[in-house]
């Protein structure tokens, strides 16, 4: 495992004990170019068609500080007794990782639950960016 990539997990599982002692809990945590780690949940909220996904807040983030996300990891548990899961992200998620290139890392959901990174080119081989005469 990467080094970047173990920073990554372990700021996220450290947000989700932090932030969800018990229970279920998620957080996302990426990486930016400079260097940062930044971290995010998703937010709690009573009507689900208001619901963000883990990372939007620390997309943003990385857009207010001018600073390019370089990877991007979510992770989520059932409890405090089970194991963390690595989420992949969802299309709408991969999209705004596209605002920083094909070459971003995200990590993905495997049956094995081991930490793997995938660029975003490799997740969407087949981007609408192609009827522009660019890819990814």
């Amino acid at each position: 495992m990467e080094h970047i990539e173990k920073d990554l997990y372990d700021a996220a599982i450290q947000l989700i004990q932090t932030r969800y002692p018990t229970g279920w809990g998620g957080a996302a945590a990426v990486r930016t170019a400079s260097g940062k780690i930044l971290t995010s949940i998703a937010p709690d909220i009573k009507n689900d068609a208001l619901s963000l996904c883990m990372e939007v807040g620390a997309y943003l983030e990385a857009h207010k500080l001018n600073d390019a996300v370089t990877h991007s990891l979510c992770l989520c548990r059932e409890d405090e007794k089970s194991a963390f899961m690595v989420l992949s992200p969802c299309g709408i998620c991969q999209e705004r990782l596209v605002h920083w290139g094909g070459d971003v890392q995200a990590a993905i959901t495997t049956l094995g639950n081991e930490l793997v990174f995938k660029t975003i080119r490799e997740l969407m081989p087949h981007h609408w960016s192609l009827v522009n005469g660019t890819t990814l």
